[in-house]
């Protein structure tokens, strides 16, 4: 049955609406989630707060799994889910730049955004640097084409690198979630402790 729109059941002139819907609802959850604080995101990297990594694990591995149910059902054709193209250096390093703007700034691209709307200065600031970010990268993109495209590895996933079935990296997803719940759910309660 799925995905609905490049199987006609959903007219691809809906595409950029559909789009608008969902990046409403995602912002409304983000804020909803208390994403657009700063202190929230960062808190994960210096270890008392640990709600995104508790929240994207969940989304995580809800997806992973139901996208097999869904695909065991038939109710989605698998073949037809566009992955984008792996490109080794360039994600390392591109990684790497997105976890210390991360790190230094509490906002990742999507937050900035969530924090921007409701009118934190913070958030407007990371955005605006964003921007001019982006605008850096595709001036000076010609200088580095070459570096960017080394080691494709075409639409690539995880588990076909790792040399696993999907239902197996899956369920190693999944057990390596609820143990991170549980590791962090005993950090919660030392903080606490020292906290009184």
């Amino acid at each position: 049955m799925g995905p609905l729109i490049p199987q006609g059941f959903i007219d691809p002139a809906w595409s950029n609406v559909i789009a608008v819907l969902i990046g409403i609802a995602f912002g409304f959850v983000l804020e909803s989630s208390g994403f657009s604080s700063s202190r929230k995101l960062a808190g994960v990297f210096y270890g008392y707060d640990f709600v995104v990594l508790k929240v994207f694990f969940t989304a995580a591995t809800t997806a992973a799994i139901g996208l097999l149910y869904f695909g065991y059902m038939g109710w989605i054709d698998m073949s037809m889910i566009y992955i984008n193209p792996f490109f080794i250096q360039s994600t390392i390093v591109g990684g790497i730049i997105m976890g210390l703007g991360f790190i230094m700034g509490g906002f990742c691209p999507g937050t900035s955004f969530c924090g921007a709307a409701i009118g934190k200065i913070d958030a407007m600031v990371f955005t605006g640097g964003m921007a001019i970010g982006i605008l850096l990268f595709s001036e000076v993109f010609p200088l580095y084409s070459v570096f960017y495209g080394k080691g494709n590895m075409g639409s690539a996933t995880i588990y076909e690198t790792l040399g696993l079935s999907a239902e197996v990296f899956t369920l190693l997803l999944t057990l390596v979630a609820i143990m991170a719940f549980y590791v962090t759910a005993l950090i919660n309660k030392k903080i606490k402790k020292v906290d009184y």
